[in-house]
């Protein structure tokens, strides 16, 4: 089912303004406004299934894990097909505006999570920045112009990451910022937005063993103006860097103790009050440490440690002050927690219905709920306040493979499976 309002039909025909910034219910980058995993707005829907709430589907030709990008009237997208690296837009009514081909692509590792697209475009309104496993970094204008590309790879040295690359460009006032954190010379790298230029590279080594060197995670850029601060979690540590010249500004180690070689991580820290909350351990761990300070802050900036929850993919969500992890490894699958921020200590804790999925898609807090997308397309509606876990609805489309977070735009949600991108209404 389609709706096409007069509005949606101008803009398919591409007779609309864009001004070019940022505003309220964009969603720019894989965990929206500020990388937080929290949807401005109200309104979202609470229940929905294929013959209820979906105002648009369309079917996807390129195959991708990424998140797609949303800013005014355009959706923004990656995948790969036929051995290439794709860039589509498309509008808010569901409708194709362009679609460019950027370079061969490297394609996944075997198995339905693995694909050459993990990492999810972003964009400040005049530019959408794309990044790909095949190490191709390119900037677009929104109207589809390329204005610069890169292959990381071939200028700084071959990924060599176990599993699919999976971080996302992140967005300074100045830069497009990638960090490559793998076994070999890992390091943050900054490109001037408009030109590609290259305004610094930072090595980030940190002795960090064998695949416990490899990092999945996407930054976090926090603070405005000269006060910006790019949080990168990988390598055993936490560690902040100036966005100016990339400069380490802090450093949060401990996070393997027993120098286990395989602790890759997967899952970002998020962000949120001045605290980064850092999941790590495959799993096993869930590290806060306060920002600030210089150097080595371990001793003196470690705010709590809990080992009774954390994940292993999913990338907590932060919202008045409260953490929710959502679980994806063994017994404890599906298993949603809130924890207090400033304590680490759980507030409520839940079980999602047990099924042979697991979950892949960050949480996502909109409208006083948490939303859980599982595996296999079903999204679940948790009450975010409260003193006890209250499940309020499961959702499900169709049973289509299911790895990119939702996008939450002015009371909808878009929701990317590996066939479709479906728009979700009230």
């Amino acid at each position: 089912m389609r709706l096409l309002p007069v509005a949606a039909i101008l803009l398919g025909c591409g007779l609309f303004s864009f001004d070019g910034a940022v505003h309220a219910g964009d969603w720019p980058a894989w965990r929206g406004p500020g990388g937080a995993g929290l949807a401005e707005g109200t309104g979202y829907p609470q229940q929905w299934s294929a013959d209820r709430g979906v105002m648009w589907k369309v079917p996807l030709t390129i195959r991708g894990a990424s998140t797609p990008a949303v800013i005014g009237d355009r959706i923004f997208l990656t995948g790969t097909r036929e051995s290439s690296n794709v860039v589509q837009c498309f509008s808010r009514a569901g409708s194709l505006q362009w679609e460019r081909v950027l370079g061969t692509s490297v394609e996944g590792k075997p198995g339905k999570d693995g694909t050459g697209a993990n990492p999810s475009p972003t964009t400040d309104g005049r530019y959408v920045f794309v990044y790909f496993k095949s190490g191709d970094l390119a900037c677009f204008t929104v109207q589809g112009q390329l204005q610069w590309q890169h292959n990381l790879q071939q200028m700084y040295g071959q990924d060599t990451l176990w599993w699919d690359l999976g971080t996302s460009p992140v967005l300074t006032d100045r830069a497009v910022v990638v960090a490559c954190m793998h076994s070999g010379p890992s390091y943050l790298a900054a490109f001037e937005q408009g030109s590609g230029k290259l305004l610094w590279k930072h090595d980030r080594e940190l002795g960090a063993p064998e695949e416990a060197a490899q990092s999945y995670a996407t930054p976090v850029v926090v603070g405005e103006g000269d006060q910006q601060q790019i949080v990168v979690l990988g390598a055993d540590h936490v560690t902040a860097h100036a966005a100016a010249d990339g400069a380490e500004l802090w450093r949060l180690g401990g996070l393997n103790p027993t120098g286990h070689k395989y602790f890759r991580s997967i899952a970002s820290a998020a962000v949120a009050e001045g605290i980064v909350v850092a999941p790590y351990a495959r799993g096993d761990s869930l590290t806060a440490v306060r920002m600030g300070g210089s150097g080595d802050v371990t001793k003196t900036h470690l705010l709590w440690s809990n080992t009774g929850t954390s994940a292993d993919v999913p990338t907590p969500a932060i919202a008045a002050g409260r953490v929710y992890i959502c679980r994806d490894n063994g017994d404890s699958r599906g298993v949603v927690d809130c924890l207090d921020l400033l304590t680490g200590k759980t507030i409520w804790s839940g079980q999602l219905p047990k099924n042979r999925h697991t979950f892949r898609a960050s949480p996502v807090v909109a409208d006083g709920r948490v939303y859980l997308t599982r595996q296999d397309g079903t999204v679940f509606v948790v009450n975010a306040g409260g003193d006890s876990f209250q499940l309020l609805s499961e959702n499900s489309i169709a049973d289509e493979h299911t790895t990119a977070t939702p996008v939450f735009i002015e009371g909808k949600i878009l929701l990317r499976t590996e066939s479709h991108l479906y728009l979700i209404g009230s």
